[in-house]
């Protein structure tokens, strides 16, 4: 009897546990072409409640170690020293109410320059709604909300993607050389370059391999990896639109 009870309790908690909003933001990698200043990103509510999603951005710093940083969007300013507008990516509505089932888009806007290349994080985080949390929902509006998901056991998952700006004047090349013991792709242009379906094979057994894995080379920066014996290396370079299927590798070591 004690197995039945704890085998209902843990089939009702499953069911509790979907209750609520559910979100999916798509693709983790989203790119701005040189040519265009605004982007459409969509979210989707595949839960049982509407989603009050919070739309965070934060602009990634990359340090001369390698490592990283993240810094709130700068403000530009006047000759007066009055604020006109952000120094980077804005997310507009940056509050977005998403109904269960449904989608909802909010447009990733590029204020600034376009010299250089530049790297923005997106969370897009699910929230409960406040007062004053510009929702626009009323008081009973707002209770009734807490009360629905306060009826079930809810995990409200936020989910972060990364936003690269391409500059003005994207310049692609991509360098592939060989050495006695590995292959080195730089990234000799000005905006990144992707390495998507990376497969790492045997050349004699199809299903020796590891698992698929996804590269970003950064500009002026490169990628290594070991030229092993007996071992084929295939991939998709990703240059903006265009896509090139590759494959480096040797037989016999």
């Amino acid at each position: 009897m004690k197995h039945a009870v704890l085998w209902i309790g843990l089939c009702l908690m499953s069911l509790t546990a979907h209750a609520g909003p559910l979100i999916n933001v798509g693709v983790v990698y989203d790119y701005l072409e040189g040519d265009r200043s605004s982007y459409l990103k969509r979210v989707f509510n595949g839960g049982t409640s509407t989603a009050f999603i919070k739309v965070n951005v934060l602009e990634i710093l990359y340090n001369a170690d390698g490592t990283t940083r993240e810094v709130p969007v700068a403000s530009m300013t006047d000759g007066k020293g009055n604020t006109t507008s952000r120094d980077g990516l804005m997310a507009s509505p940056a509050r977005m109410i998403v109904p269960a089932n449904g989608r909802q888009g909010t447009r990733l806007l590029y204020m600034g320059a376009r010299d250089t290349e530049r790297y923005f994080r997106l969370r897009f985080i699910p929230v409960v709604p406040e007062k004053d949390d510009n929702f626009g929902i009323s008081d009973e509006e707002r209770a009734e909300y807490k009360d629905h998901l306060a009826a079930g056991i809810n995990v409200m998952a936020g989910y972060g993607t990364v936003f690269f700006v391409r500059p003005k004047h994207t310049r692609f090349d991509t360098q592939i050389n060989e050495t006695s013991s590995e292959y080195q792709l730089r990234n000799a242009g000005n905006s990144v370059v992707v390495l998507d379906e990376f497969y790492d094979c045997s050349a004699t057994s199809a299903a020796d391999c590891v698992p698929t894995t996804k590269h970003h080379i950064l500009p002026g920066r490169q990628l290594t990896f070991e030229k092993k014996p007996d071992r084929r290396y295939s991939f998709v370079l990703v240059e903006g639109q265009v896509k090139k299927p590759m494959k480096v590798g040797n037989n016999n070591g």
